[in-house]
């Protein structure tokens, strides 16, 4: 399949014409309306500092099913002890800026670059972005952050620098992405992490047939709150 080049035009190829590593597009721009119909469609961004814009549509996908979080006996025993206090959208951009920083083994460098981040604080602004926050004694030590659309969580990334924090934020969002009868957290990429905790790869096709689906629940936009 040929890698598509985006112009001003706002459009995308099928989702179902990207690469086998999942590459569909390059350039085009993180405009606010850009990325929500990427996310509508099943792609999204993710390239260095070096790189154009470059957009993806992985198969097969990372999802997590809010009723099939795994909780393991020290997560557990973590938020039992509440040693952790919790909340939402209070510091976007403080936790994608910890993100972006975090030291990631299996990575050279980061994908959350300075212009990623404007444009996702953008969509927070919008109300489409949310975050976690995980605080121990007043300081950020964990959260992750993702954008909302209908009844899909597509998550983007997640950081910690205590134990347990970035997995006592996915716990905390799957409770509330639970009452809120959400259908899917999109993890986007097979990652040891998310397996841990109940993630399961799921056929493209299938994922975006649950995507269209949800996406005719109205989103729930402005300032989440725990």
């Amino acid at each position: 399949m040929p890698v598509y080049q985006l112009t001003d035009d706002l459009i995308f190829p099928s989702p179902m014409l990207s690469e086998p590593d999942g590459l569909l597009a390059i350039d085009g721009d993180l405009s606010t309306d850009r990325l929500l119909l990427a996310y509508a469609n099943g792609i999204f961004p993710w390239y260095d500092q070096d790189s154009p814009i470059m957009w993806w549509s992985p198969g097969p996908r990372m999802v997590l099913y809010p009723d099939k979080l795994k909780v393991s006996k020290s997560l557990a025993q973590t938020i039992r002890n509440k040693g952790y206090s919790v909340a939402f959208d209070t510091n976007f951009a403080g936790v994608i800026a910890q993100c972006a920083t975090a030291n990631r083994p299996d990575q050279d460098g980061t994908w959350i670059t300075t212009e990623m981040q404007e444009a996702y604080i953008g969509l927070h602004n919008e109300g489409f972005a949310h975050s976690v926050e995980i605080y121990h004694e007043k300081t950020l030590v964990g959260g992750l952050y993702g954008v909302s659309l209908g009844r899909i969580f597509f998550g983007e990334s997640m950081f910690h620098n205590k134990r347990d924090a970035s997995k006592a934020a996915l716990y905390y969002l799957v409770k509330k992405l639970k009452a809120w009868d959400f259908d899917l957290i999109d993890a986007q990429q097979n990652t040891g992490h998310i397996r841990s905790m109940g993630g399961e790869l799921m056929d493209k096709s299938v994922f975006l047939n649950i995507l269209k689906k949800s996406l005719k629940a109205p989103t729930i936009r402005g300032k989440w709150s725990l």
